[in-house]
């Protein structure tokens, strides 16, 4: 299945750990009606908050190239987004899926369903806790990485 940004939604069932129960996760690549602080709130409580605003936030996703959110009803529980030139180079960050809902194939989902809209190009992440989670997915460790924060985090003068 394909999520790109034609597709609106599409909705998978997605099993909870081992029980044979599950429930109907919904990933969407719209951003219409989003609770951009609601957002910030659940990330902030979930430990992953780098300090953007809601609105700063918005912006962020709004501007990527490709956005993926899963949704359990109308609760976002896991984000990513791909940065791209649409040719050979993506980066993907906010790579998020909410602490109770961890194990159950959503991140996975996430990433399958963005890089299969990603053909070609080189994919590139950062992180520093969950190598053997993008390693299952086929990332390798590079071996030399860089960054730089132009001027003061977060203050883009707009």
């Amino acid at each position: 299945m394909l999520l790109g940004r034609k597709t609106d939604t599409m909705r998978a069932t997605v099993a909870k750990g081992a029980s044979v129960e599950t429930s109907e996760i919904v990933y969407t690549t719209r951003l219409d009606g989003i609770d951009w602080a609601a957002l910030k709130a659940t990330l902030q409580a979930d430990a992953f908050h780098d300090g953007r605003s809601p609105e700063q936030y918005e912006r962020s996703f709004r501007q990527s190239h490709l956005v993926c959110l899963a949704l359990a009803g109308q609760q976002i529980i896991g984000t990513a987004r791909v940065l791209s030139d649409g040719v050979c180079s993506a980066y993907i960050v906010d790579v998020w899926t909410h602490s109770a809902y961890r194990h159950r194939g959503i991140g996975s989902a996430i990433m399958r369903l963005l890089l299969e809209q990603l053909p070609g190009q080189h994919v590139y992440l950062f992180t520093d806790d969950a190598m053997r989670f993008y390693e299952q997915l086929g990332f390798r460790p590079q071996p030399t990485g860089m960054s730089l924060v132009v001027g003061r985090w977060l203050d883009s003068g707009t």
